[in-house]
């Protein structure tokens, strides 16, 4: 079996929160092929801890996946800041002979660095076009845990076990591997919290991970991160404010532009510009064409988290404008074909120590360190999907005894997809809709 079926047998998704198929993404053809090992979002901390872990499988399984897609080079992008870690990686690079292939470069200490058109243009100087992916320009992204994960499935080792860091106004900071399916109440209680009444848990980093409404979830390929503060915190009663109340809000905008003028996507070329998507929210104008703009946003929040000055919600202003043109079913195009990042985007940096600061999040901006805990659950609840396209199929029945690694869900036939696999040993005790439970032996 080759190593993309392998990668497509395995499971393998994006590990950072896409969850787009990864053997889909590998299957392409490109001259660069980057590791996102930028982690930009505050507080998480899996990716920097597994590049000085398990630096040779994650180097030989970026290498493995860059001669799938036929790379001439493989950039592995890091923040500057992580020195030690960036010492280890070319230290085993040049120990595994992969230097004329794999090369460490250094990105700057801001956000959204893991942005993958950012990422692309800090790699490789080039610019994604707008509503594109990396592919149009001869890129292929993948981050550092589904590298990982590519080095397992060469080892005939399917995703069943999900990293994660858990931090935030918590008694124990820490990152942890867990069974995919896992209760996401028995991760969240290793942060020395009992009693949640109090608290609110975002779904990944602060910037772009939503406010989870019940605790009751699960486990899945995509989670990276849970942030726990306290429910008065202001980041929280600002991600929770509702699409009604941000437009109400956003009727004192002062048309500054600043949302503009620091927005990531704007400053790599694109035409898009919250200011405006907060005028036609605000007026009511109607123009199609130069709404269509609000399809370009990355939902990065950056406009709404950091740069205005009176703080109200220009990301709410396009997802509403964004929203009425999915539904009326249109599309951004332009017949431009070359675009480059404009001339002060060097200066309009944001540094994440600063956004830290923004966000009320300074005190708890502490190390999460990787730590050996058992979590052994009772029953685990697999997502059919968890990914990117449609619903694994399952290929087993109620009562089968199954072992930990073994195929539970099938792609659908002639479908994008992924396939799921049993994260514990034990016995099939619910297949429905949205999960497979397996309780454990």
């Amino acid at each position: 079996m080759s190593l993309l079926d392998r990668v497509k047998e395995s499971g393998i998704i994006g590990a950072g929160g896409a969850g787009f198929p990864t053997h889909v993404k590998l299957a392409a053809n490109a001259e660069y092929i980057l590791l996102n090992g930028a982690e930009c979002e505050p507080l998480l901390r899996v990716d920097q801890q597994l590049m000085e872990l398990y630096p040779d499988e994650v180097i030989k399984g970026f290498a493995a996946a860059g001669r799938l897609v036929g790379a001439r080079k493989a950039l592995l992008g890091i923040k500057g800041k992580h020195k030690e870690v960036i010492a280890i990686l070319k230290k085993r690079i040049e120990a595994l002979q992969l230097g004329d292939f794999v090369e460490v470069k250094e990105l700057k200490d801001m956000y959204p660095a893991g942005d993958e058109q950012v990422l692309v243009y800090e790699l490789t100087g080039r610019v994604v076009p707008p509503a594109g992916i990396p592919i149009q320009v001869g890129c292929v992204v993948i981050n550092t845990e589904t590298a990982l994960n590519v080095y397992y499935a060469s080892e005939n080792k399917p995703v069943t076990e999900k990293y994660i860091t858990v931090a935030g106004d918590v008694p124990k900071r820490l990152t942890v591997k867990v069974p995919v399916g896992t209760p996401i109440i028995d991760v969240l209680r290793l942060s020395g919290i009992e009693n949640f009444d109090d608290y609110a848990v975002i779904d990944g980093g602060p910037m772009m991970g939503p406010v989870m409404d019940h605790l009751n979830g699960y486990v899945t390929k995509k989670t990276k991160g849970l942030l726990i503060l306290k429910k008065q915190h202001n980041l929280i009663k600002r991600k929770t404010t509702t699409m009604d109340q941000a437009r109400r809000i956003n009727k004192t905008c002062e048309q500054c532009r600043m949302c503009t003028d620091l927005c990531p996507r704007y400053l790599l070329g694109h035409n898009l510009q919250p200011h405006k998507m907060v005028r036609v929210t605000n007026y009511g104008l109607e123009d199609i064409e130069d709404q269509k703009m609000a399809l370009l946003c990355s939902q990065c929040n950056l406009c709404t988290m950091f740069s205005c000055p009176i703080g109200i919600y220009p990301k709410h202003a396009n997802m509403f404008v964004r929203e009425k043109l999915v539904q009326k079913n249109i599309r951004y195009s332009t017949e431009q074909t070359q675009f480059e990042a404009r001339k002060n985007r060097e200066f309009r940096l944001v540094p994440s120590k600063r956004l830290i600061a923004k966000l009320g999040l300074y005190h708890f901006d502490q190390p999460a360190p990787m730590t050996e805990i058992t979590v052994d659950p009772e029953v685990v609840h697999i997502a059919r999907r968890q990914h990117v396209g449609a619903p694994a199929v399952p290929v087993v029945s109620l009562g089968d005894h199954v072992e930990a690694g073994q195929l539970i869900g099938k792609i659908p036939e002639n479908s994008l997809g992924a396939t799921i696999h049993a994260s514990i040993s034990g016995t099939v005790i619910e297949i429905n809709d949205a999960f497979i439970a397996i309780r454990r032996d």
